[in-house]
């Protein structure tokens, strides 16, 4: 386990984070899509290639995590994408959970399948070279009805599990339980789900004796809903983020990290940025970054456009967006 410790505690390098490269066959095909960019299996590992095989990367990722299809590529360099990764002291993880289905007991809510069969796949992940693992929850705010109870308490006795196994495979967890962006809900709203849902979360992994040392959690900031026509600043959403970390979140964990959940790059470098020098301010016991997908990769993607003659321009794109988040990172 103090193996396990140390992965999850070097991914906190100053100025390092992780790149978030999960995204299903799906979302993938959707995502290249909206840039007018043909799908196939061969166009997603291009798509994985122009990111994961960009010089550099190493200077500010610690980490990459990989859906399963990607798992098994190879990039131009005729390398598996984990080998690669590894020979550049970048480490590779794997996300391992099912996706959503809705929860029977309130319909308009989700829960993430992926528990049957899971210590299995994890040994064969790990196999294949993935040193972490990734499982994401979605929770849904509507108003002063949405999230139940009950579904933030199914979500995360399913995290629980899922880290549980995690470990028993040598394996580091991060856990996502997401507060979604989507909806008309105020920031202090936000707020107070993300309090909710993260001490809940940790209350169940006690009751599974899950080893927090290990975990790493994976969280939204606390934002105004898409739809409330409201415009955080920075500071507002770091001083409502960071209070309700404290308020749930203990000071055994590994370290925390952001994900960019529909922001758009320059919203989640900037937040990102008041986020780390409030928490530095607050004395904050644990370590902040970043796991990005679409915010570190949207500039690149509309750069490149499935085309062999721009990945130079798009890597460059991807470079100076990685530059700034790094930064922000670390409090610039």
């Amino acid at each position: 386990m103090n193996d396990l410790v140390a992965i999850a505690r070097s991914f906190f390098a100053p100025g390092k984070g992780l790149l978030a490269a999960d995204e299903s066959v799906h979302t993938a095909t959707a995502r290249l899509a909206s840039y007018g960019i043909p799908t196939s299996s061969e166009m997603r590992r291009q798509y994985r290639d122009l990111f994961l095989g960009t010089p550099g990367i190493e200077e500010t990722l610690s980490g990459v995590i990989l859906f399963e299809e990607t798992l098994l590529q190879k990039g131009d360099d005729g390398e598996s994408f984990p080998r690669s990764l590894t020979a550049r002291g970048i480490a590779p993880g794997i996300k391992v959970d099912g996706g959503t289905e809705p929860f029977s007991s309130s319909p308009q809510e989700f829960i993430t399948t992926g528990l049957l069969g899971l210590s299995e796949r994890l040994l064969e992940y790990k196999k294949q070279g993935a040193v972490f693992t990734k499982w994401r929850a979605v929770i849904r705010i509507d108003g002063d009805q949405l999230p139940t109870a009950a579904a933030i308490h199914e979500n995360a006795k399913r995290l629980a599990a899922y880290a549980k196994e995690a470990q028993a495979a040598g394996l580091v967890p991060i856990l996502e339980p997401e507060v979604l962006l989507t909806g008309k809900h105020s920031r202090v709203r936000a707020r107070t789900v993300i309090e909710e849902t993260l001490t809940t979360l940790f209350s169940v992994l006690e009751e599974h004796s899950v080893d927090r040392a290990s975990v790493i959690v994976k969280t939204a900031m606390a934002l105004s809903g898409s739809e409330s026509g409201k415009k955080d600043t920075p500071e507002e959403v770091a001083e409502d983020t960071v209070a309700a970390l404290l308020k749930s979140v203990p000071r055994q964990i590994a370290g925390i990290v952001f994900l960019s959940g529909g922001q758009t790059p320059e919203e989640a470098t900037e937040n990102l940025a008041a986020i780390a020098r409030h928490a530095h301010a607050a004395h904050a016991p644990w370590p902040l970054t970043f796991s990005y997908a679409r915010a570190l990769q949207e500039e690149a993607l509309a750069q490149w456009k499935g085309k062999k003659e721009n990945i130079g321009s798009a890597r460059a794109a991807f470079q100076e967006r990685l530059a700034k988040v790094s930064a922000a990172a670390r409090g610039e």
